[in-house]
């Protein structure tokens, strides 16, 4: 259920003398856990857990036909479901606007971060390519779901094998994998979000501050030779200005630094 207006001024007024109820740092995560296959029916997969957040991610693979505009590269797709099991606001059915957008930030940082080489997953061009799916789920939501999930999508393609695929019979031999991984880059990414509580910028909020958040921003990064930033995402109703947006940068340089050592480990 929805936290009262009381609870948040209390959160606003906390976090504008720096305390946290969990005595965190603003922009300080919970403990991170990753665990890698976790699923036998995967090709890859992973678990994540951030404090209570719990996520899942999969990856599967199958060949499919190239899309006209990129006859020679492979193809990704990527899904989440928040199950109705990880929190009473999720309801069963066809995905929600949350949903949607939480898979289309994940697809959107590892794609344009160039840490999946589409190229090499072409069998014969304009024909046959991999194609990718990464299937997300969510199974407990204590806040900050977005960058849990990032983590385990990026997770899951570390761990995956490739099929075997038959040429002659040009199918794929479901259940035999090969001793291959997706091709990848040194381009590791995952998201960072930030959230604007009344005049302060948080990192990894629980249930409670997420839902007292007014403003958002999501920042994909990945640490190929240079640290990039890849692509953003602004949520919520509550602006950001120039200044926020570059510091949110800045931090997010940081604790993007220290976090991928953090989880790659």
């Amino acid at each position: 259920m929805e936290i009262s207006n009381l609870t948040k001024e209390r959160i606003r007024k906390s976090l504008k003398e720096n305390k946290r109820f969990d005595s965190r740092g603003l922009l300080e995560f919970r403990d991170i856990k990753v665990e890698t296959g976790v699923s036998k029916n995967a090709e890859g997969s992973a678990r994540v857990r951030i404090g209570n957040t719990d996520i899942i991610a999969g990856v599967k693979m199958n060949v499919a036909e190239p899309y006209p505009d990129s006859q020679d590269e492979g193809v990704m797709t990527t899904t989440v479901e928040l199950l109705p099991l990880s929190s009473p606001e999720f309801e069963p059915g066809p995905p929600k606007i949350e949903a949607i957008e939480l898979a289309r930030i994940i697809d959107r940082g590892i794609r344009e971060s160039g840490f999946i080489d589409f190229k090499k997953l072409c069998i014969k061009e304009g024909e046959k390519v991999w194609m990718i799916f990464i299937d997300i789920f969510s199974l407990n939501n204590d806040g900050n779901l977005l960058d849990a999930a990032g983590i385990a999508a990026v997770a899951a393609l570390l761990s995956a094998k490739m099929p075997k695929y038959d040429e002659k019979e040009e199918k794929v031999k479901f259940g035999e994998l090969t001793e291959k991984g997706i091709p990848l880059t040194d381009a590791v990414p995952f998201n960072l979000t930030f959230h604007k509580v009344g005049e302060s910028i948080i990192l990894d909020p629980k249930k409670e501050e997420e839902e007292s958040s007014e403003g958002r921003l999501s920042v994909a990064f990945s640490n190929g030779k240079k640290l990039f930033i890849n692509a953003m995402q602004k949520g919520n109703e509550k602006p950001l200005s120039k200044e926020e947006v570059m510091n949110i940068i800045e931090e997010g340089t940081k604790k993007f630094k220290e976090l991928f050592k953090k989880v790659h480990k």
